[in-house]
């Protein structure tokens, strides 16, 4: 595991140090910081909605807007990890330095999960100002970032994978939101489809549905077993990836 660590490192320094990390970070704030507010106002002027709707659970999933960006934001994190290195030349040198193209692939995913969970640190702040107007479940709070923590699994594991199919970041950045945006919209036919055996194998794939367990509470082990699945088969399809580009 030490080279992973080595490689995750790496990845991490490299990325905070350039331009690109306070770009995305400062996009992202100021998006959930409109989302916040506006959900603020609705909530606010419609006091009589269904209690299980609170803000939060709005915030977390109640509504689009905590979903659009991840479209954005996943590629841009994940597009860099492999296709940069296959870019500029570097990825040689990690091919052929004495590290297993498990390593390569875990240390960059490591990476590319301290991306996504830095960028939730700030809804914390959210999380403390809806406590000082009003009662909030710490219980609720915890499921609803655990929630969060499973969509990164296999989200960042799909952009790595991508990274690694393509030669070029651009190309790794379009793939991932292709394959992001087919899966949401596969989710979605649980709200498209009447016959109720067919809503249930859609509804597994339902990123809405997912959150809105979570941002409730329920830890529903449904999409924890599909969150952490996806994850693996991408992790194991991108060492292969790895291994290919290995060969002669």
């Amino acid at each position: 595991m030490r080279p992973a660590w080595t490689i995750a490192k790496r990845e991490i320094v490299a990325f905070f140090v350039s331009p690109m990390a306070y770009v995305v970070l400062l996009v992202w704030l100021l998006w959930c910081g409109a989302s916040f507010y506006l959900l603020s106002v609705h909530y606010a002027s419609n006091p009589s909605q269904s209690p299980t709707d609170t803000l939060l659970t709005m915030f977390f999933g109640g509504t689009t807007l905590f979903y659009m960006p991840f479209l954005v934001f996943v590629p841009v994190l994940t597009m860099r990890l492999l296709a940069e290195e296959q870019r500029s030349g570097t990825i040689e040198l990690l091919l052929t330095a004495p590290v297993t193209d498990a390593s390569v692939i875990f240390g960059k995913y490591i990476a590319a999960l301290a991306f996504w969970l830095f960028l939730w640190v700030p809804t914390l702040m959210y999380v403390w100002l809806t406590s000082r107007y009003g009662d909030v479940d710490l219980g609720t709070v915890a499921a609803t970032y655990l929630g969060i923590f499973g969509i990164g699994l296999y989200y960042m594991a799909i952009g790595l994978l991508m990274s690694a199919i393509a030669k070029h970041q651009i190309v790794a950045a379009i793939l991932t939101f292709l394959v992001l945006g087919m899966l949401f919209l596969l989710g979605l036919g649980e709200f498209v489809f009447t016959d109720e055996e067919t809503r249930r194998v859609f509804s597994y794939f339902s990123l809405w549905g997912h959150m809105a367990a979570f941002s409730k509470g329920i830890v529903d082990t449904r999409y924890v077993v599909y969150d952490v699945s996806v994850a693996i088969t991408a992790l194991f399809l991108a060492v292969g990836a790895v291994w290919e580009r290995r060969q002669p």
